[in-house]
């Protein structure tokens, strides 16, 4: 047996080690183990040496020992290699990757209960504000005491003085208690013939045990999750774990629901909602494969289950799957990845999949399964446009004509209504009236943006948050501040003062920021205690609301802005799933769109529901620029909080161009975000044929280049975000 290890360390800054392995210690590749590095202890995985090559290889005499083996499962064969590849191909370091399979440390070690702490109800003698705010914020959560600290807001010593005043109270709580089991046999649904037939495919791929990537592609309320439920019951029924990945926290409520109503329990979640005992619980049964489904955000890919059998990507567009700080990977792809490197069915499902995906079907890389109507005696909404320019709204309001009397006479039959604004707050500008002066971030460029109901000014970029003040900074002037352009609340403003009877709820990731607070919307809506909905994005995909009939997007236009390559697919794919929020169940459902180009193509495909032909041109001209899926984009960005630093780096990036057939370099150019969080941001993009490995290219490009410590230099394989 060797006495020496690979180790590959949760440092990211450095590459993989040499240990000595001392007797009487077992390690195998994918050993999680505990490694000196000088004074420190850190954690780290055994890799296979050929696997990894070490730049600092040293003799035996010269190797430390290892300290020991975590109390968990080795990192499976299948993992490692999707680590190896993600490094690869997103150009990350390996550490970076390992780190997100590890993502819960407090699993590593054995300790079985915990203390956590919860309010007694007891209101404690002397109540100060802090203390108030804290019962207030923690209401009945349960968590450590610097978990409830961060919730209120407070600090911890607040919280140790609510519990020594009885205010809060220790619970022991077993932390390794074994999840339910999923009972195939508990809920099984009526499909139609449609569903039926795609259910049994997927069914058979799982049955098969081999990779088999598959896109689902089925309108909204056609019932995915239902057919796709079949396949994860086939899976359990063998004994296999599942994983299904949602693009929003707030999405887990209603799925959590419906899985439910399936399988006779709850999956296992994971999110960034969780305490860490409950990540803790949820890594141990994932790793110990007793948790046979999974249902999470993108960070759940990397988990390390023990026997997947199955991995469903649910709304698969979603762009929210790319993850835009750390390491920079789409969850969609790399989901594909997994399930190759495990042997597993792949499932993209969603109503208007991206034209990436759909490519792939067109090479025969993915199978395609088309579910082309709504389940039952639902309808697909009938969709009309509102041209803004030749019936625009009243002075001063936001809302057609045409919408409002729509919005009285859904109000008056007893039905529900949705409004859209992909903008959060009461406004996105806010400036003096007397002087002109505009609020902008002290850290970014960008604008502050007035929320009415929290009395802030906020920075939707870097999270800067400061009262809005009563007289302007720059002149002084008292009450001469004025909002320009709506948001959700002002939206939500303008209905009230239309419709002072109604019930209006306000739904943003401002006013649902947890799978507790989804599930308080869901039932309110459930129950009729909200008639009119005015939300972002959150409220666009996964929620199915039998009572909404009318659905009215305020700025169609708003998501065109900006020069993105993908601004009119995602706006066809943004406003199409809004849409499909509309008569979902026995009512007639109508959709209005605001726009102030009805004629552009977006707006005719979605009024017609052409969705084929959008689809053709789009991809045409995408072929015809050689961009994605056609040709590869990387993102270069360079930031430092010293500009000029920045930007003589930037240059000189640049300048170290390599000149090859097929890739051109543009820029460098200030970013869109030419400032965010204090940094200064330069951006160079490269565009190269399809052919070309160009992650080896820049990996040979920048490795030949220094800079100095205060520059940051980030790669940006397949962007999303163009800012």
């Amino acid at each position: 047996m060797s006495t020496r290890a690979r180790v590959l360390v949760l440092n990211s800054a450095l590459g993989p080690l040499d240990y000595r392995v001392p007797a009487g210690m077992h390690v195998e590749p994918g050993s999680i183990v505990v490694a000196p590095l000088g004074p420190r202890q850190l954690i780290g995985v055994v890799w296979e040496p050929e696997r990894l090559p070490s730049d600092a290889e040293v003799g035996d005499n010269r190797l430390r020992n290892l300290l020991a083996v975590a109390d968990a499962p080795p990192l499976g064969a299948a993992l490692r290699r999707l680590v190896e590849w993600t490094a690869d191909y997103y150009l990350a370091p390996p550490a970076a990757v390992v780190r997100m399979t590890l993502s819960s440390t407090s699993a590593l070690e054995g300790a079985r209960t915990v203390t956590e702490y919860r309010a007694t109800g007891d209101v404690p003698p002397r109540l100060t504000p802090q203390r108030e705010q804290a019962l207030e914020r923690i209401g009945d959560r349960q968590g450590l005491i610097r978990e409830l600290a961060a919730i209120a807001d407070v600090s911890d010593a607040v919280i140790r003085g609510l519990v020594k005043a009885g205010a809060i109270a220790a619970v022991e709580v077993d932390i390794d208690s074994p999840f339910p089991r999923p009972d195939p046999a508990f809920g099984p649904p009526t499909l139609s013939a449609d569903q039926q037939a795609a259910a049994d495919t997927l069914v058979g791929h799982v049955a098969a045990h081999d990779f088999h990537p598959t896109l689902l592609d089925g309108v909204t309320g056609s019932g995915k999750t239902e057919v796709y439920f079949e396949a994860v019951a086939e899976a359990i029924r063998q004994g296999r774990q599942c994983l299904v990945l949602l693009p929003e926290i707030a999405l887990t409520e209603p799925f959590l629901k419906r899985f439910h109503d399936r399988f006779g329990c709850e999956p296992v979640a994971w999110h960034s909602g969780l305490r860490s005992t409950q990540r803790r619980r949820a890594w141990r049964a994932i790793a110990s494969g007793e948790a046979l489904v999974t249902v999470g955000a993108r960070s759940a890919l990397f988990l390390p289950y023990r026997n997947l059998g199955l991995i469903v990507v649910d709304e698969a567009h979603e762009t929210s799957f790319k993850q835009e700080e750390g390491v920079h990977y789409h969850a969609r792809d790399v989901a594909v990845m997994r399930g190759k490197f495990e042997g597993c069915p792949v499932i993209l499902a969603s109503a208007t999949p991206a034209i990436e995906t759909r490519q792939q079907v067109v090479l025969g890389r993915y199978e395609e399964l088309k579910l082309p109507g709504r389940f039952g005696p639902a309808e697909m909404p009938s969709i009309e446009a509102i041209d803004l320019i030749a019936e625009p709204p009243e002075r001063g309001r936001w809302l057609a004509p045409k919408l409002v009397r729509a919005l009285g006479e859904t109000l008056a039959r007893g039905e529900q209504s949705l409004l859209f604004l992909n903008r959060r707050g009461y406004a996105p500008l806010t400036l003096c009236r007397n002087c002109g002066h505009r609020f902008q971030c002290p850290n970014c460029t960008a604008w502050m943006v007035e929320h009415r109901l929290t009395r802030r000014l906020a920075c939707h970029h870097c999270g800067h948050v400061m009262p809005t003040p009563r007289a302007c900074p720059e002149c002084s002037a008292e009450d001469s501040l004025v909002a320009c352009g709506p948001g959700v609340e002002r939206i939500a403003d303008e209905v009230a003062a239309l419709f002072p009877e109604a019930k209006v709820a306000v739904v943003t990731s401002d006013t649902i920021w947890s799978p507790a607070k989804a599930a308080e919307f869901v039932g309110r809506m459930e129950a009729g205690d909200i008639d009119i909905v005015v939300g972002t994005q959150l409220v666009t995909k996964g929620y199915h609301f039998p009572n909404l009939t009318l659905v009215g997007v305020v700025d169609a236009d708003l998501g065109l802005e900006g020069g993105d390559l993908r601004a009119a697919e995602r706006t066809f794919q943004q406003i199409r799933q809004v849409s499909g929020r509309a008569g979902r169940g026995e009512k007639p459902g109508h959709v209005f769109i605001q726009t102030h180009s009805p004629s552009a193509q977006v707006m005719r495909a979605l009024v017609t529901g052409d969705a084929d032909a959008f689809y053709a041109a789009e991809t045409e001209a995408r072929a015809d620029a050689g961009a994605p899926p056609f040709g590869r984009y990387a993102a270069i960005i360079v930031s430092s909080e010293d500009q000029a630093a920045a930007h003589d780096i930037a240059r000189s990036i640049a300048a170290a161009a390599p000149r090859i057939d097929g890739m051109a370099v543009y820029g460098p150019a200030p970013a869109p975000l030419a400032m965010l969080r204090g940094r200064h941001r330069f951006r160079l993009l490269v565009h190269a044929r399809r052919a070309l490995d160009v992650q080896d290219v820049i990996r040979g490009w920048l490795g030949g280049l220094d800079w100095p410590a205060k520059v940051r230099v980030t790669v940006d394989v397949d962007p999303y975000n163009f800012l």
